[in-house]
């Protein structure tokens, strides 16, 4: 056995994550009986993964391209693959902690070197090929970036971003970089040469900032990798299922459903690339390739249902569709139960946890609830006055896998989100009297009138009803 494995982590993980694949159906039962498993010494790729992926020729990655071409690689492929990207990570000077900013687009060479790090040990930045050079700069500093690998076309935005770190290019030759293609001449096989803690950082996601400096989170070896077990069981993943997940890389969603969560099953992950996005061709790939399971954000749903879905019902393998990043319309579930016969299942995370609350598969789905809370976590809503209550904050009891450490290099955020035996979340939910939360709105969002908490997404809800209505009355819609 090669150094640095933990057969007694991996135990403790296949034991956690067999008993939710065994029990995927009955939520209630598993919240009452799951237990996160206790790990020391875990490195998911090389203990996990790796064990797997051993021989295992199963499809792990599938990639299609809008021209029509594709990518497969196998689990075995993968795993063999990341063992020669570690070892070309090691010798171009990345070593245990370091940091790794990397800008790549949905190619193959992002799962690539994702395994290939988390084996290192390194800590990886996950960054979208579309930040301006104004936000690369601020993961650069912010982020203390000792390395860089970046997909070619966006290699020219780092010329005027001074700085010491390693450039790695992927694609074509780049001046002053080195080729990602050296990896290829690497040895097949890793040897850690140490031990990883459950505990040690792995990713560092920045959040979206749109009204400020985006927050730096911190995940570990063992919040992430482990934590999407919650994840993997709210969106009924199958071992051999092909999963569909429509998520930009950069963004922790791609690593919910498009990294851990359907390889913790382990399930394949199909990618679709399309320059410009069409539901009517998303549909046709769904179709033509089998997908089984889909993971759309709501305003993808949204123009989904603008299709002719019920002339696909014969033709589509789909057995499990699921949303999450903002609530769902019931309309949309409606229209999506009304063509396929399949529940559009609602969920709730964010950056800093995994999956929190759901409606898990087989469960009955109540309109406009995101469903109950999930194994491994216990939430409760705090009002204002800081005690447990039907309407209040959505809070988590410290500490579940599935949580972040902290925000990097800011104290006070820390402090105030990890607060009174808690993760506040920041958003405001409602629970009824068989636990299902539905989401109200940013603590910030929600307004009163006449005593009456109103969110946006309530104001949203009910507009097409409002225009429908005046329509049947003759009334112009505006």
């Amino acid at each position: 056995m090669e150094t640095g494995r933990s057969p007694a982590g991996l135990a403790a993980f296949l034991s956690s994550r067999d008993f939710l694949l065994a029990t995927r159906d009955k939520q209630l039962f598993v919240a009452e009986r799951f237990a996160w498993p206790d790990l020391n010494a875990f490195n998911w790729s090389l203990d996990y993964f790796d064990t797997m992926a051993l021989n295992n020729n199963k499809p792990a990655l599938w990639i299609v391209d809008e021209d029509g071409s594709e990518c497969q690689r196998s689990f075995h492929e993968m795993s063999r693959r990341s063992a020669q990207v570690a070892n070309f990570l090691r010798r171009v000077g990345v070593r245990r902690g370091d940091r790794i900013l990397l800008v790549l687009g949905n190619e193959v060479a992002l799962w690539e070197c994702m395994l290939g790090a988390f084996k290192v040990g390194a800590v990886v930045i996950p960054a979208t090929v579309l930040l301006t050079e104004d936000d690369l700069h601020d993961r650069l500093t912010r982020g203390q970036v000792g390395h860089v690998i970046a997909t070619s076309s966006v290699v020219a935005k780092f010329s005027r971003l001074p700085g010491s770190y390693t450039r790695v290019c992927v694609g074509p030759t780049q001046s002053g970089w080195l080729a990602f293609a050296e990896s290829l001449r690497e040895p097949l096989t890793f040897d850690p040469g140490g031990s990883t803690s459950a505990t040690d950082p792995l990713l560092l996601y920045f959040t979206s900032g749109t009204t400020s400096k985006p927050k730096v989170v911190q995940h570990t070896h063992q919040s992430y990798p482990v934590g999407h077990l919650s994840t993997m069981y709210w969106l009924g993943l199958l071992p051999g299922d092909l999963h569909l997940n429509v998520s930009s890389p950069g963004w922790a969603k791609h690593a919910w459903s498009s990294f851990f969560a359907p390889w913790n099953a382990p399930a394949c992950i199909f990618i679709y690339n399309i320059q410009r996005f069409s539901a009517a061709s998303l549909l046709r790939m769904i179709a033509s390739h089998g997908v089984t399971t889909l993971c759309a954000p709501p305003t993808v749903w949204r123009l989904i249902i603008q299709e002719d879905l019920s002339a696909l019902q014969n033709h589509i393998k789909l057995r499990e569709v699921t949303s999450a990043g903002e609530p769902l319309n019931p309309e949309v579930i409606a229209q999506v139960h009304e063509a396929w016969g399949l529940t559009l299942r609602d969920g709730f995370g964010q950056t800093e946890t995994t999956a929190l609350i759901g409606n898990a598969p087989g469960q009955p789905v109540k309109p406009g609830s995101m469903g109950r809370v999930l194994p491994g976590h216990h939430v409760t809503l705090i009002n204002s006055d800081g005690r447990e209550r039907a309407e209040g904050e959505i809070c988590v009891k410290l500490k579940p896998v599935g949580l972040m450490t902290h925000y990097l290099d800011d104290a006070a955020r820390t402090t105030a989100a990890l607060r009174d035996g808690y993760y506040h979340t920041g958003d405001i939910a409602t629970r009824d009297e068989d636990g299902y939360v539905t989401f109200v709105g940013r603590v910030d969002d929600v307004f009163k009138s006449s005593d009456y908490r109103i969110s946006p997404f309530e104001l949203e809800s009910i507009t097409p009803r409002a225009r429908s209505r005046l329509r049947g009355r003759g009334g112009a819609e505006s």
